[in-house]
């Protein structure tokens, strides 16, 4: 593959890449992203347990994330239930609106399922379900030319039950069109592998079913590339749209594109698809990538807002060496930290293992091998980060 080359960012404020321009406010949009965030949501989505189509845990999942957009300051005109049957079951899609500013009735789609089979699916699908969640956090009020809809599909593991529910019943109404699409941005199964060189990411393109949206879908699939490089650190390459919630979609003829992680984990549809099994660093970083796209897609503002001058929080910055760790973790520590913080472990489920102050060497050797939440206070701020014990 022919990597595009890297850029510097100095006092310019728009570069090139194919038929994009950098846009300093969508990279700084971008790095709002947040990785404590991210392991927030992947914890909490877990401990739902197996959310699979129809079952009490599946309904617990979608008044979680309904509660999530609320506390973003979503109204609940915004958020509308999509109810479907699945057989004897019954679950709902969750979609989410945010209104555009020219053209109001024209959507960009960005979605993702949240149901689970046989485990509690924090890679398929928490993973692409905690960037959706981050990019309605970041974007809440960012003006967009386009409308954007968020949406959390169930029924996917059954057949994309809920996805194609939603086709035929929302977008169309038997042959009638009744939904302006301008495209479909999906992300599944986006976790990484803890321990792999997770580096790349595979941009889905459509390659086959309705021809006639084969060339649009190639050049946003084109323009996804061109936004991972633009926003994250991510190289791309290209991966068939197969099996995912916008095959109904595409059936259509809409446009259609894509995020699946490179390096395929085999644990997803089994019980060991668990927070200890993947990299939250990847998934951060194709968040990063996905906000950048977004507001590609939808055409946001390209001038920041007064608000957005200190949305990051500088402890973002805490790296944890080495992860996967034997005895000793190594705090490193952002720059410009007090001299007063914390360091807390906790297991999974939040019950606290260790707590340190003002240490940034820590003896880890007591704890038993599996996954921890690291947590880091100072300032005012937390951060967390998993840390992987591996003896």
């Amino acid at each position: 593959m022919k990597k595009i080359a890297a850029f510097l960012l100095i006092s310019i404020v728009t570069q090139h890449i194919g038929a994009q321009n950098f846009i300093q406010a969508y990279k700084d949009r971008a790095e709002a992203v947040s990785q404590t965030n991210i392991i927030t949501n992947l914890q909490q989505f877990a401990n739902l347990g197996v959310k699979t189509t129809g079952s009490q845990a599946n309904n617990d999942a979608l008044v979680w994330l309904k509660n999530k957009y609320t506390s973003y300051g979503y109204t609940a005109s915004q958020i509308t239930e999509d109810p479907f049957t699945y057989g004897s079951l019954s679950s709902k899609n969750l979609i989410i609106t945010k209104t555009g500013t020219v053209y109001p009735n024209t959507y960009v789609i960005i979605c993702g399922h949240f149901d689970s089979i046989y485990g509690t699916g924090v890679n398929d699908n928490g993973s692409g379900t905690s960037i959706i969640l981050e990019a309605a956090r970041i974007l809440k009020d960012i003006p967009t030319e386009y409308s954007i809809k968020f949406i959390h599909f169930s029924g996917e593991e059954q057949g994309l039950v809920g996805s194609r529910h939603y086709v035929n019943t929302v977008v169309y109404q038997g042959s009638n069109r009744v939904q302006d699409v301008k495209m479909v941005f999906n992300l599944d199964q986006v976790g990484g592998v803890m321990g792999n060189n997770n580096n790349t990411v595979y941009c889905d393109q459509d390659l086959g079913g309705v021809s006639s949206n084969n060339a649009a879908s190639a050049a946003v699939t084109q323009e996804l590339r061109n936004c991972t490089a633009l926003y994250s650190t991510l190289l791309t390459e290209v991966d068939p749209a197969e099996d995912t919630d916008y095959i109904p979609f595409e059936e259509k003829g809409e446009v259609i594109t894509g995020f699946f992680e490179r390096i395929r984990s085999s644990f997803p549809h089994t019980t060991n698809d668990t927070f200890a099994n993947t990299d939250p660093a990847y998934i951060y970083n194709i968040g990063k990538a996905s906000v950048g796209a977004l507001q590609h897609f939808a055409v946001a503002t390209a001038t920041l807002g007064t608000h957005e001058t200190a949305t990051r929080n500088p402890l973002e910055n805490l790296r944890i060496a080495p992860n996967p760790v034997k005895d000793i973790v190594h705090l490193e520590l952002p720059q410009n930290l007090t001299k007063d913080f914390s360091f807390e472990m906790t297991d999974f489920q939040g019950r606290s293992i260790l707590k340190k102050v003002n240490e940034t060497k820590i003896n880890v050797s007591n704890l038993e091998n599996g996954a921890y939440i690291g947590i880091l206070k100072a300032d005012g701020q937390t951060v967390v980060r998993k840390v992987l014990i591996e003896k």
